[in-house]
């Protein structure tokens, strides 16, 4: 009985400090959480130096990190800066009145005379459309340029961030199957469930963060190059918006050149509306319609409906970081039942539904 007394109140106790200890790292779980990912997508490239360097565990470790910093920190970095430029100079432009989206509206409207008779169904007026599209646009540009400056008066917190990133990855790659045996050893699932639970979360990890980037920069790339061709202004803002739009599956750059296209159209521009529409489909389309299934679908083994659901559910609850962590959670959760299908759902289970003799 004091034996009973004394296990439960230790797994209490441990439950109530490992709680508190989660609340002491909340502030750094995007670090953490993006170290992680990062170290698992390098991982075997540090394998591959640890043959190299031979018993050299921290040059290895080094040497990758370096890689990973060129790779995809300072990139991410340079595109993040260069969209918050664009958008600052974007706001501008609509503050100064150098940018009218009810303009724009009204010559969409007079282009293609159906969208009155489209209202007007829905009982909505051509004034509050343009009334709704410069609220909405002032919104959406003030809101970037508070971001703008929070970012830039909150420059040491960031730099704090990527800085304990960085650190952490560099132990996470020194030391990763060092770590993985003591977690395997912590927690009571049975190995070989945490095995496949582990070997899941590095495929997923892997192919969502690898996949998704590759993706978003190549579509970001595409469609920036074909704005800046057409002469369409801003091409690096519409880019970048793009290449974050393309972690939306299925629709993703669309939103973008689609609403475009059409405002070429409307203004008389046949030729450039026709070829945007054609890159866009074609081009753009081809990059997201083949890239994505090579890179993410197929390593996750998730189905496409899965990957785009959990895709806006993880963006919806974490925030940009939920691009993996929606695929991650999904493919854990169908891992988790696999588990319970093949080890508890067996016909022993029924044993009390069989028929009597």
């Amino acid at each position: 009985m004091r034996e009973s007394i004394e296990r439960r109140s230790f797994i209490l106790a441990l439950a109530l400090v490992s709680v508190v200890f989660a609340l002491v790292l909340k502030p750094f779980w995007g670090a953490i959480f993006w170290a992680c990912a990062v170290a698992v997508i390098f991982f075997p490239l540090q394998e591959k130096l640890k043959s190299v360097f031979g018993d050299k565990p921290n040059r290895a470790a080094l040497s990758t990190l370096m890689v990973a910093l060129f790779i995809v920190v300072l990139p991410v970095l340079g595109i993040a800066y260069s969209f918050v430029q664009e958008g600052l100079s974007f706001y501008q432009k609509l503050d100064s009145g150098k940018v009218n989206p009810g303009e724009f509206f009204e010559e969409i409207r007079t282009a293609f005379p159906f969208i009155n008779d489209l209202l007007a169904q829905f009982d909505i007026t051509p004034a509050d459309v343009r009334e709704r599209l410069s609220s909405f646009a002032v919104t959406a540009s003030r809101m970037l340029a508070e971001q703008a400056l929070s970012i830039g008066q909150n420059t040491f917190a960031f730099i704090m961030s990527v800085a304990l990133m960085l650190y952490l990855t560099f132990f996470l790659l020194r030391d990763g199957k060092q770590i993985l045996q003591v977690l395997m050893k912590a927690l009571p699932l049975g190995d070989e469930r945490e095995r496949k639970l582990f070997q899941k979360f590095a495929e997923v990890t892997r192919a969502t963060v690898k996949g998704n980037i590759v993706v978003a920069m190549v579509q970001g790339a595409l469609g920036g190059l074909i704005f800046w061709l057409l002469g369409i202004p801003g091409p690096i803002l519409w880019g970048v918006v793009m290449a974050f739009l393309s972690l939306i599956p299925a629709v993703g750059a669309s939103l973008v050149w689609l609403p475009v296209s059409v405002y070429l159209f409307a203004t008389g521009s046949w030729i450039a509306g026709a070829i945007l529409v054609a890159y866009g489909a074609i081009v753009i389309g081809l990059a997201d319609n083949v890239l994505r299934p090579l890179l993410v679908g197929r390593d996750t083994k998730l189905p496409d409906y899965l990957v785009l659901f959990s895709t806006l559910g993880g963006i919806a609850l974490f925030g940009i970081t939920g691009f993996v962590l929606g695929p991650l959670i999904a493919a854990l959760f169908l891992v988790f039942w696999q588990l319970f299908m093949t080890e508890f759902n067996t016909s022993d289970v029924y044993e009390d539904d069989k028929p009597q003799r």
